[in-house]
């Protein structure tokens, strides 16, 4: 494979680490955040240092023939052990358990990292080889035990991580799911690049040679598992940002029709912060949230209690539910609320008032609920009555 291949997965995926480098450097202490980001660096130098440009140049660099053997087996395992420790700090459970798993998996790739960087530099390979180098070295002492050791942590790695994922597979639903199953097979590829190697390393200890295996179709087949295990660990975590973006501005044009009712009536010098249209969308609906309470506390002298009460009492007997009764009967009180603060420009009742008691709403959901409301019959009949009395009373 041409150097290219290795290097434009490896730029995207330094992309991706830079796009989590500020919630790494915010959130540092969570483990779930750093085995996330450790993940994508790990992943982005397993592309770079396998391309055969940078093996050669690593080697010219270092001043050592084939250094970049151990090197890219180092960070292969450091790759391993990367997924499994997302793994383990994604399912969650209890914190004590997480950091016992943690401390073993980084505990025994670190010795398997120290063991191959030991053999290689006890065994001998003078000779430069930049594809070839598993088989060509396959019956040489040490290398050959480096070599082996590689490929038994990758395999461990790979089957502990098929097996779990696809037992927690079998628990959930939605966009962790389909996480779950591409990584399910991305690691059964891995097991088809770790067979694949194998092969061909025991047929040289065998005096065979199929090394074509080794070099044309391991290559490929590791790249294709990378990009689905990526995409497996990825894909949930995008979806559910996505999820909570979308959700949020839902929220936001939901409780358009309330903010849009009150806006009139609220003085436009009482938002103490104006913020851009360009803010971020849950800093825009608590600004909304905010005007609207706003909205419902200058209204407040203005509020016919027993109006709502009528109200609620109508939408019971019709049929409605309980929080669909009180959001109607707050919306009227509401609507009718802004057609009295209308009639009053002298503010007079404000003046006034002795005491606020403001509706029941306390939340989003309740001042969704209203501003859904606003669209009923009841907030028509009462909008169409106070213009009526107006009309009658110039």
């Amino acid at each position: 494979m041409k150097g290219l291949d290795f290097y434009i997965p490896a730029g995207v995926l330094v992309i991706a680490f830079t796009c989590k480098l500020p919630g790494l450097i915010r959130h540092w202490r969570d483990p779930l955040v750093r085995a996330v980001s450790v993940l994508l660096l790990v992943a982005s130098s397993v592309f770079f240092f396998a391309a055969p440009p940078t093996i050669a140049a690593v080697n010219r660099i270092t001043g050592v023939p084939n250094f970049s053997a151990p090197l890219v087996y180092c960070i292969l395992t450091a790759f391993s052990a990367s997924c499994l420790l997302l793994l383990i700090n994604w399912r969650g459970g209890p914190d004590d358990r997480a950091r016992t798993l943690s401390r073993w998996c980084v505990g025994s790739y670190s010795a398997v990292i120290l063991s191959q960087f030991s053999l290689f530099a006890i065994g001998g390979a003078p000779v430069e080889r930049l594809r070839d180098f598993d088989t060509y070295y396959a019956n040489t002492p040490y290398i050959r035990e480096m070599i082996l050791i590689y490929l038994v942590a990758h395999t461990v790695a790979a089957v502990v991580m098929t097996v779990l994922c696809r037992r927690w597979s079998l628990h959930v639903r939605g966009s962790l799911r389909s996480g779950l199953i591409l990584m399910v097979c991305g690691f059964m590829l891995n097991l088809v690049f770790d067979a694949a190697k194998f092969a061909a390393v025991t047929a040289r200890w065998a005096g065979q040679d199929l090394d074509v295996l080794s070099t044309t179709v391991a290559p490929p087949v590791a790249s294709f598992s990378a990009l689905l295990i990526g995409t497996g660990f990825v894909l949930p975590l995008v979806v559910q940002r996505l999820s909570a973006f979308w959700q949020t501005w839902a929220t936001y044009h939901r409780l358009g029709p309330l903010w849009r009712e009150l806006h009139a009536v609220v003085p436009h010098g009482s938002r103490a912060v104006r913020i851009s249209w360009w803010s971020p969308a849950d800093l825009r609906v608590t600004q909304r949230v905010a005007d609207i309470h706003d909205g419902i506390l200058h209204l407040d002298p203005y509020f016919d209690h027993d109006l709502r009460d009528r109200a609620r009492t109508t939408a019971l007997a019709a049929g409605a539910g309980t929080a669909q009764a009180d959001a109607t009967a707050e919306a009227v009180m509401v609507a009718a609320a802004v057609r009295a603060r209308a009639a009053d420009p002298e503010e007079k009742v404000i003046g006034s008032a002795d005491a606020y008691t403001s509706p029941t709403a306390q939340g989003p959901r309740d001042l969704e609920r209203i501003s859904r409301a606003l669209r009923s019959p009841a907030v028509a009949r009462t909008r169409r009555h106070a213009a009526s009395t107006e009309s009658s009373h110039p």
